[in-house]
């Protein structure tokens, strides 16, 4: 009895083996098919017209019109975790390419398909085996009824929703936009991380500088998925369109990041048929031709261009102090301005990260942007007044570079970022009250010294927490000085063009048009306030009562409450003596009316002495007394993502900035 049992449960488990592995077979996906298919030809799953050539490239489709195929590699993977029935990450990265016939419209779909099933020929009569169908396609025709923005563009989504997530393949609007009708190859990136519920797609063409585009999509994809789903690739094509669609290589995997592939070792594109392989001796002659003339232009013109490529100094850049870097210098430094190296950008152009190659000394290089209108301008304002600012608390400019429409600065690298990114929606860490305190006094600090202990006023204009940069220590660093006025001591300012963001403006710019200290103070007190609260000066989506920060903080003062406004993520670690300090002198700084406002001096004496205010001392602007009071509320849905500048006209217009809303290429962090 007992050998019988015994044997049985031997069988058992013989079963099991021969029915699991199917699920986490993933390996050779994983390490096979990144030279190409041939390999595992055996393991995968050809529908309609696809197929694998001998050099061992997938082609899904081929000049016909109508068609359409699939390709799955015939193991199922198991996607959700048993544990809480949720999908798990999961990456993938493969090499494609769309051959389109010579004269006619591009192919109707490409696309990395996770299916429940292999035969979706079948699945169409199933309404719900249809919805649990995920693609990332890749489209080159325009269906405008299907929700299609261009003929160039990634939609991503389940196969039943009618397409709202696509986008533009190329945003950049630059001469060499990645094409998906190029004839090139091109690689994707499409990665879902579990945590936050995002698919992101990412594109660049094989022979392109380096350069991509990301395109993030957010759904949790748990109730779409089954526990194990097929993965693989779909195409088609339509009436009178055709194009032929190859996978070259492609690798997968399930929480981790998949395995790399190496380009230069996948196999090579077929000749394309039609009148690029009829008329190959014509193209050569036309291109031998070509190549002597382009040959001779660049040698007659060689020296000229050499020589407009060198800046000519100008008078103003005669005074400048800071070192003057060569071109060649900054661009070896951060890699020919690699997207890599991208810190950040804005509205006066973009900030990468390099290694000067000397001294191996890390650097923010800040290149203004060439499309700004004010960039010259902006530039020479911060060469003019940052080059010769020195003080702990105010981020170094180390030199300067101008050649030509590039205007390059070099700033001391910031290793921690900005503050912003501490405080505001997700952030980085959670900063300790001893932290926040420690930056706030060496804001102050700095402040101090551009009103009052350099040579000359200056008047910075753009005080927030995107312009406070953290050092290795967390100690404040001001910076950005593209909006700064220099004043001599006792000078009278104006200006016809008010600048700064939403939020941080002092109510009497948009009258008056006069940039002041006391206008910086305005400024500085939401600084203060936002870094106690971890709350933006407006925040769109806050309830009426709570949309305006210092409106919250003057009436939870006014009812003995007002450390309730302390950031919660601080829990009940923090000085309670200390914050009321600070939030006091928020509410002081931000009054309406400037005479009211204490000076820089006497925020950082109150900051280095504890010093208890009393009462009376704190004023709010609450009435139109000075002449009437600034309106925020018209601007709030402009507010959080760049700065703005009210013209003569008085009409409040953004600067461009370079983000877009929806699909922003990078996030960084403006390390200066």
């Amino acid at each position: 009895m007992a050998a019988k049992l015994i044997f049985l449960f031997l069988v058992f488990l013989l079963f099991q083996y021969r029915v699991k592995p199917d699920l986490d077979n993933v390996e050779p996906l994983l390490t096979q098919l990144t030279d190409g298919f041939n390999a595992e030809r055996k393991n995968m799953s050809l529908q309609g017209d696809a197929v694998i050539d001998n050099n061992g490239i997938l082609q899904l489709t081929n000049e016909s019109v109508q068609v359409v195929s699939h390709a799955f590699y015939k193991y199922p993977i198991q996607f959700k975790n048993s544990s809480n029935g949720k999908v798990m990450s999961f990456s993938t990265t493969f090499a494609f390419a769309l051959i389109n016939e010579h004269g006619k419209l591009g192919g109707h779909d490409f696309a990395f398909t996770i299916s429940p099933s292999l035969d979706l020929f079948n699945t169409k009569k199933d309404g719900n085996i249809s919805g649990r169908i995920f693609k990332v396609g890749f489209n080159t025709v325009n269906h405008t009824k299907f929700g299609d923005i261009d003929d160039n563009h990634v939609r991503v989504g389940p196969k039943s929703i009618l397409s709202n997530k696509s986008v533009p393949v190329d945003q950049s609007k630059r001469k060499d936009f990645i094409n998906l009708k190029s004839d090139q190859v091109i690689q994707a990136w499409v990665e879902y991380d579990a945590r936050i519920n995002q698919v992101n797609v990412k594109v660049v063409p094989q022979f392109s500088r380096p350069r991509s585009e990301n395109f993030p999509y957010y759904e949790d994809l748990s109730p779409i998925f089954k526990e194990s789903m097929f993965v693989g690739f779909s195409g088609s094509t339509g009436l009178p369109s055709s194009s032929s669609h190859y996978v070259l290589g492609w690798s997968f995997n399930i929480n981790g990041v998949a395995k790399n592939l190496n380009l230069d070792k996948l196999p090579k594109l077929p000749t394309v048929n039609g009148s690029k392989k009829n008329h190959t001796s014509l193209i050569v002659g036309v291109s031998v031709c070509a190549l002597v003339v382009i040959f001779w232009i660049v040698l007659i013109f060689y020296n000229v261009r050499k020589l407009k490529k060198v800046g000519v100094v100008e008078a103003w850049e005669l005074d400048i102090g800071p070192h003057r870097f060569s071109y060649e210098e900054l661009k070896k430094a951060t890699k020919g301005f690699g997207d890599k190296e991208l810190l950040g950008f804005g509205g006066f152009g973009r900030v990468y990260k390099g290694t000067l190659p000397n001294s191996n000394t890390q650097v923010a290089v800040k290149r203004v942007s060439q499309n700004s209108k004010q960039g010259l301008r902006e530039f020479m304002s911060e060469v003019g007044s940052i080059g010769h600012l020195r003080h702990r608390n105010i981020v170094q400019l180390l030199g300067w570079c101008r050649r030509q429409g590039d205007l390059l600065l070099v700033y001391e690298f910031m290793p921690n970022g900005s503050l912003d990114k501490y405080l505001f929606d997700e952030p980085k860490a959670i900063l300790s009250w001893e932290q926040r305190f420690k930056i706030i006094k060496g804001v102050a600090s700095g402040l101090l010294y551009l009103h009052e202990e350099w040579e000359q006023i200056v008047v910075h204009r753009d005080i927030k927490a995107g312009n406070v940069l953290l050092d290795s220590e967390f100690n404040g660093r001001l910076s950005d000085f593209g909006l700064a006025k220099l004043y001599e001591l006792g000078s009278n300012p104006s200006t016809t063009k008010v600048v700064g963001t939403l939020g941080y403006l002092a109510p009497e710019l948009t009258r008056i048009g006069k940039p002041t200290t006391s206008s910086d103070v305005f400024a500085f007190g939401a600084l203060l306030l936002e870094v106690v609260c971890g709350r933006r000066p407006i925040d769109p989506k806050a309830l009426p009562e709570e949309l305006m920060l210092v409106d919250r903080v003057w009436e939870k003062w006014r009812l003995g409450a007002i450390l309730e406004v302390v950031d919660s993520r601080l829990g009940v670690e923090f000085d309670e003596v200390e914050a009321t300090l600070v939030l006091q002198l928020g509410l002081m700084c931000s009054n309406d009316a400037p005479e009211s406002r204490p000076t820089t001096r006497h925020v950082v004496r109150c900051l280095e002495t504890k010093l208890v205010l009393e009462e009376e001392e704190i004023v709010m602007a609450n009435s139109n007394e000075d002449g009437g009071k600034y309106e925020f509320e018209d601007f709030v849905q402009s507010y959080p993502t760049t700065s703005a500048s009210v013209g003569d006209d008085g009409d409040i217009a953004d600067v461009e900035d370079g983000l877009t809303p929806s699909f922003s290429v990078f996030n960084g962090d403006d390390g200066r």
